[in-house]
């Protein structure tokens, strides 16, 4: 599932926030799951994948009785601090407190759809770093041309990744 788009939404009281109806309404239960993974990204940024697209992330991640050291620590980084969220009646997902805590996220949020996934962040923070990168565009966008396409061996960004 493609995600785009801004959100803006409010963390309830029991730290409850609402999936806009629009993504709900495309998730296919044989492809996305009936449910979302919560982690946090390299930016501190809160993450929702569909449940069946963090399953294939993690089945991707190098597995084995020996494994280096850099895929002991992201497996140990980001397994533990990932949970599995069912939706309620209403669309709504809790967000754990702690993990809401490590983000920095007050009441006022925004969801921002990144290809493969969900960001939850603080609706202040999060405008003033588009404003920043609304400035820097034509730098961001040449960067991005120069960098390749991915079918020339730059693969797409992986679970831990910024942005």
């Amino acid at each position: 599932m493609l995600f785009t788009g801004e959100f803006e939404h409010t963390i309830d009281a029991k730290g409850r926030l609402a999936v806009p109806s629009e993504i709900r309404s495309r998730m296919k239960k044989a492809e996305d799951g009936e449910a979302f993974y919560l982690t946090i990204g390299a930016n501190r940024a809160l993450r929702l994948y569909p449940e069946k697209g963090f399953e294939r992330l993690a089945a991707m991640i190098e597995e084995g009785l020996v494994t280096d050291e850099a895929v002991q620590e992201f497996d140990q980084l980001l397994f533990p601090l990932s949970s599995r969220l069912e939706l309620d009646s209403a669309g709504r997902v809790r967000l754990p407190d702690r993990m809401m805590q490590r983000a920095g996220l007050g009441k006022d949020v925004v969801l921002i759809g990144v290809r493969d996934h969900l960001q939850i962040r603080d609706l202040k923070q999060w405008n003033a770093e588009l404003e920043d990168r609304l400035a820097k565009q034509e730098e961001i966008f040449s960067r991005f041309v120069r960098r390749g396409r991915p079918s020339e061996g730059h693969g797409a960004a992986n679970a831990s990744g910024g942005g």
